[in-house]
């Protein structure tokens, strides 16, 4: 027999999001006294709020892309922002279970994943999407997205200010400025108009007579918008509220601590919110999502850690992951030699951006203030939330704390093979690898991609031990293109003295088939090699950086390191002002990265 859309809802729940942008758990129900936030303090009156839960990445993109895939975008390949990889024909998004089993799925109204999706996916994605619009008898999921919180609101002037900047707690890792307090003071504003906008869909709900037929679930997609919260894989960037509420139709489904008025403990990741949906509805998750159910029958016990990542935001690469058990936050920099604070363009627009970069560029900045800009950045950071939750007492170099990092570093390295980060690729070798297929098959094919030798050097290159020079020697001769390009970071990250006596490698490496591994060595070269070697290095960065020669991420990467070299690698400008950016892109929002890079070398 065959079931019916409304055969097969029967009886199922019906399930509301109400999700925010770019805020923490900066709330009135999460004990936050300058919050005023009366609509999900109410819900969480009723409801349940948790007191753990990490975004999976800290920024929207790759954030909404782990929520609606069940998986770590560095094991899918999406966590670069814009990146749009293909998924394998078998991995299904959320709103596909759903609809087949009769849910009538809407979303209004931001979409924006990191992946390519089904034509489909949503019965209705627009800004009029609505559960009113469903057939009867067929039960609703519906997704509704306020904007009012996001990091360009903290920032737009002029505004009328509520909340008196004065009455704001200034995090230890920012300068305590009138611009800062500002920002702040704004950003608790744009947070009150968020739950003002879950409010009207809370009314709404009631109207309908639906508020004791739906599960409603309220969060925000990664840490605040000001800078080092947004873009940033520690707990500040990565922790956000989560409040659910469950009529008594459907207490059966809540989570088993679940009580009304209560907070949990549990740990939850966004890669958890897909399974829990699916189990809500009734559908055991597939064996390949890697969150686990936090409610429903597929209630899964929870988890002991929670894991982060960090990759290229916007025009500027990165590579970072963090672990937490709750209290305890690791991070792994595979990249130190870049700042945390890199130029992103558009996080330097906010206010507290400029003005805490002009307080560090002046010497003004206190230790606290200043790890966000320095270089080279610590390989590993580990900061107690109890005693420290600003993070910022980095405790690795702790004697007592030395059990806790060794465990959260073997959890992060077990965690990564588990899942097979595949982001330790260079993105356009990501692209180039996976042609003709998804970088979540390619991940777990070692025959085009040697996790293991991969994972090693990348591990090797960035722990800036100068007892790894002999081994990252031997690895330039792998004959794997991203282990050699490891090994020549992991030279540039040690400098001169590690260049030194293995110029006739990395000059080899010039000319390398992979353009990551020239890009690589050109920099190092330039920056740290012989005089002699500057003329050739540069070369090499000046056929590489028009993206017409070997595509976007390639130009990314050789213009980020002519900007680097600063005035060596001035006999460039003039080439880097003649680069035509009109190239095919894998995103129409890859169109300003290439001019801001040129802007930043040559003005614009």
């Amino acid at each position: 027999m065959v079931l019916t859309h409304v055969a097969m809802a029967a009886e199922r729940p019906n399930i509301l999001w109400l999700t925010s942008e770019d805020h923490g758990p900066h709330l009135g129900c999460y004990g936050d006294s300058v919050a005023r936030t009366p609509h999900i303090d109410a819900l969480a009156t009723r409801g349940m709020r948790f007191r753990r839960v990490w975004s999976c990445v800290p920024v929207c993109a790759p954030a909404r892309t782990a929520l609606i895939s069940g998986l770590y975008p560095s094991s899918s390949g999406a966590l670069h922002m814009r990146s749009m990889v293909s998924l394998p024909a078998e991995i299904k998004l959320y709103p596909q279970f759903l609809r087949e089993a009769g849910y009538y799925c809407t979303n209004n109204s931001k979409e924006d994943y990191n992946c390519r999706q089904p034509a489909g996916l949503w019965d209705e994605s627009s800004n009029r999407a609505h559960w009113r619009k469903r057939p009867a008898g067929r039960p609703f999921f519906a997704v509704f997205n306020s904007v009012k919180s996001h990091e360009s609101q903290i920032r737009t002037r002029p505004h009328v200010q509520v909340v008196d900047p004065r009455s704001v707690r200034v995090p230890a890792y920012h300068p305590d400025t009138p611009e800062v307090r500002q920002d702040w003071a704004q950003y608790y504003d744009k947070v009150s108009e968020a739950d003002a906008d879950a409010g009207t869909r809370l009314r709404e709900l009631a109207e309908d007579g639906l508020a004791d037929e739906t599960i409603v679930f309220y969060y925000a997609d990664h840490g605040s918008g000001m800078p080092r919260s947004k873009r940033w894989p520690g707990n500040s960037g990565l922790q956000v509220p989560l409040v659910v509420y469950f009529p008594a139709k459907w207490q059966s489904l809540a989570p088993r601590d679940y009580r009304a008025g209560g907070e949990s403990d549990r740990l939850v990741n966004f890669v958890d919110f897909a399974p829990t949906l699916l189990s809500l509805a009734g559908i055991e998750p597939p064996a390949w999502m890697q969150g686990a159910a936090f409610a429903g029958p597929y209630e899964t016990e929870p988890p002991a850690l929670l894991f982060g990542e960090r990759g290229r935001m916007d025009e500027r690469f990165d590579l970072a992951r963090s672990a937490t058990d709750g209290r305890y936050v690791y991070l792994r920099n595979y990249l130190p030699h870049l700042s945390a604070a890199q130029h992103v363009a558009y996080q330097f627009e906010t206010p507290t951006t400029r003005t805490w970069h002009t307080w560090f560029e002046q010497g003004r900045a206190n230790d606290a203030q200043s790890a966000f800009w320095r270089v080279p950045r610590a390989p590993e950071e580990l900061y107690d939330l109890e005693t420290d939750p600003d993070e910022v007492i980095n405790l690795v170099a702790s004697p007592a704390h030395g059990a806790i990092l060794e465990r959260l570093r073997r959890a992060q390295q077990e965690h990564a093979l588990r899942i097979r980060d595949v982001c330790l690729l260079p993105e356009g070798e990501l692209h180039a690898r996976s042609s003709g297929d998804a970088p979540y098959t390619l991940a777990r094919d070692d025959t085009r991609y040697p996790f293991t030798r991969v994972f090693a050097a990348a591990e090797l290159a960035s722990n800036l031990e100068e007892e790894a020079l002999p081994q990252l020697r031997a690895l330039l001769d792998d004959a794997d293109s991203a282990v050699r390009y490891w090994a020549v970071l992991g030279h540039l990250m040690r400098g001169r003295d590690a260049v030194a006596g293995h110029e006739v490698l990395l000059r080899r490496a010039l000319k390398d088939a992979s353009p990551y591994v020239r890009i690589a060595a050109a920099e190092t070269l330039a920056q740290h090699g012989a005089d002699a070697d500057l003329g050739p290095a540069l070369a090499v960065l000046a056929e590489l950086a028009p993206p017409q020669h070997t595509g976007v991420f390639a130009s990314i990467a050789a213009l980020s390191a002519i900007e680097s070299l600063g005035t060596r690698a001035a006999a460039l400008h003039d080439v880097v002002r003649g680069i035509d950016p009109q190239v095919p892109l894998p995103d129409e929002r890859f169109s300003p990265y290439i001019p801001r890079l040129k802007a930043n070398i040559v003005g614009p």
